[in-house]
């Protein structure tokens, strides 16, 4: 164990993971509005808002996907000592991180079933740039319309079209995230 893997975490947990799970759960609300969220500092290539997410929601139930370069023994182990979130392959993760390109192909990860809408991947996608332009959003939670810059509309409009079923996404860039749930119209 490094102490990269030992630093890094929450200095003040129960305050700021319950500040970054209003912040999740406020950006889940109301898609497509860019929050800050910080408190952080995970080893690379996981951004700062990636990784409050990681801390907050992830714990030794919930299984995490590492896709591409996100894939490294530094953030393994990060994971692992701050969370206890078991590894595992996109077709059982509760959560997957990654780049739009590593976390493809799409159909790898659990929609949810009838029964169960709910046992469906969150994907963390790390983004260059997350900017109020681009697709335009309507749906719960969204007043008229907002804009938000994606990887993919077409990805996004094919996943809208499963709901109930579907999958959510988290978009971080740094300290910045917004929320797409799968209930959320892309246009």
């Amino acid at each position: 164990m490094t102490a990269t893997t030992l630093e890094g975490g929450f200095e003040a947990p129960a305050y700021q993971a319950a500040s970054a799970f209003r912040q999740i759960m406020e950006a889940m609300a109301r898609p497509g509005q860019i929050r800050e969220i910080a408190g952080t500092a995970p080893p690379a290539p996981l951004s700062v808002a990636a990784a409050s997410v990681i801390l907050t929601l992830c714990d030794t139930t919930t299984p995490v996907y590492l896709a591409g370069a996100h894939d490294t023994a530094a953030l393994r182990q990060w994971i692992a000592f701050h969370t206890g979130a078991p590894l595992s392959g996109p077709g059982q993760c509760a959560f997957a991180i990654g780049d739009w390109a590593a976390l493809a192909p799409l159909p790898a990860y659990p929609v949810g079933t009838a029964e169960y809408p709910d046992r469906s991947a969150t994907l963390i996608v790390e983004m260059p740039e997350l900017t109020r332009t681009g697709a335009t959003l309507n749906g719960p939670g969204i007043r008229d319309q907002i804009t938000l810059s994606l990887p993919d509309r077409a990805a996004f409009q094919m996943n809208a079209a499963q709901f109930p079923l579907g999958l959510d996404f988290i978009l971080t860039c740094g300290a910045r995230l917004a929320a797409l749930p799968r209930s959320t119209e892309v246009r």
